[in-house]
C-alpha cells in the first residue's frame, strides 16, 4: 500500500522537484558571477558571499530581520494560544467568532499594508489622531521606534488568528477524559494547562511557530508599503535589502549570493527550531 501511494505522488514530486530545483541552480551560477543586467558576466567564485558577509547594511538588515521574527513569535505565539482558551468550546456564537477571527488573514498582503498606511498617516491617519489625543507624538515618518512597532503590531494583528485558529483545532481535539482525571485528581488550572494542555498542543505550537517564522523571514509585502524602509533603514528588513540589491541596483550576482544567504538562513533557523521544540517534553 505504501508503494502504491509513493507511486501516485511521485510524478507530482518529481515536478516540484524541478521547478524548485532550476530556479535554484540558475540563482547559485548568478551568485558566482559579477552579473549586471545586460552586462556579460564575470566569474568570481565566492567574493559575492564574501562581500555580503562583509557588508554592514546586509548584517543590519539581517539583525533586523531576525529581532522582528523574534518579536513577533514572542508576541503573537502566547497571545493566540491564550485567546484560544479563552473562546467557548462549543455554542451558537463559535462560529460567527471563528470566521471574525479569520478575516484578517482573507486580506491580501499588499492591502493590509495599504489598509495600515492610511492608518498611520500623518494628515488623515487614524493612529496619529488616537495618540495625540492621549497626549503622546506619533509619525511613522520620522521616527523610527513608531515605525518599527507599527510594522510588528500590523504583523500581529495579521497573524494573530491564524495562531489562534491552530490552537483552538488543537484543544478540541484533546480527549476531555483527560481533563476529567485532572478534575478527581484536585488538579489546579495551572497544573492542567502545564501538564495536559501544553503536551497535547505540542505539534500544534510546533507548526504554528514554524509557519510564523517562515513567514516572518519573508514578509515584503506589507513592511514595504507602509514605510519602504524608513525612516532611513531603521525598518530595512532582509527581504527589502534583497530586492533593492536587483531592482535598484541591478546588481543580479551580489543580490543573488544575499537571496541564498537567505536561504540557508531560514532553512538552519527552521530546523533547529523544529528539533529544539520536539525535544522539548521527551524523557
Amino acid at each position: 500500500m505504501k508503494n502504491k501511494v509513493l507511486v501516485l505522488l511521485l510524478p507530482s514530486l518529481l515536478l516540484m522537484s524541478i521547478s524548485a530545483f532550476v530556479p535554484l541552480m540558475t540563482v547559485l551560477n548568478y551568485s558566482l558571477h559579477v552579473l549586471f543586467s545586460g552586462s556579460i558576466p564575470k566569474y568570481i567564485g565566492l567574493e559575492n558571499y564574501v562581500n555580503a558577509l562583509k557588508d554592514p547594511a546586509f548584517l543590519s538588515s539581517m539583525g533586523k530581520q531576525f529581532l522582528f521574527c523574534l518579536e513577533i513569535l514572542l508576541i503573537e505565539i502566547p497571545m493566540g494560544l491564550a485567546l484560544a482558551l479563552l473562546l467557548p468550546k462549543r455554542g451558537i456564537m463559535i462560529g460567527p467568532i471563528l470566521v471574525l477571527l479569520g478575516i484578517p488573514l482573507l486580506i491580501p498582503w499588499n492591502v493590509v499594508g495599504i489598509i495600515w498606511r492610511v492608518f498611520a498617516r500623518e494628515d488623515i491617519g487614524a493612529l496619529p489622531v488616537i495618540f495625540s489625543k492621549l497626549g503622546f507624538f506619533y509619525n511613522v515618518s520620522k521616527v523610527p521606534a513608531h515605525a518599527w512597532w507599527t510594522i510588528v503590531i500590523m504583523d500581529v494583528w495579521h497573524w494573530t488568528p491564524l495562531v489562534t485558529l491552530l490552537c483552538y483545532a488543537g484543544l478540541q481535539a484533546i480527549p476531555q477524559e483527560f481533563y476529567q482525571a485532572a478534575r478527581v485528581d484536585s488538579a489546579s488550572k495551572i497544573a492542567t494547562f502545564r501538564y495536559i494542555t501544553l503536551p497535547k498542543l505540542k505539534y500544534v505550537l510546533i507548526i504554528a511557530v514554524l509557519l510564523r517564522c517562515m513567514d516572518a523571514f519573508k514578509i515584503y509585502d506589507e513592511p514595504f508599503i507602509l514605510t519602504a524602509g524608513g525612516p532611513g533603514t531603521s525598518t530595512e528588513l532582509l527581504s527589502i535589502f534583497t530586492s533593492r540589491q536587483v531592482i535598484g541596483g541591478f546588481n543580479m550576482g551580489y543580490s543573488s549570493a544575499v537571496s541564498l544567504i537567505y536561504f540557508i538562513v531560514v532553512l538552519l533557523l527552521c530546523y533547529i527550531l523544529y528539533t529544539v521544540m520536539t525535544k522539548i517534553g521527551e524523557h
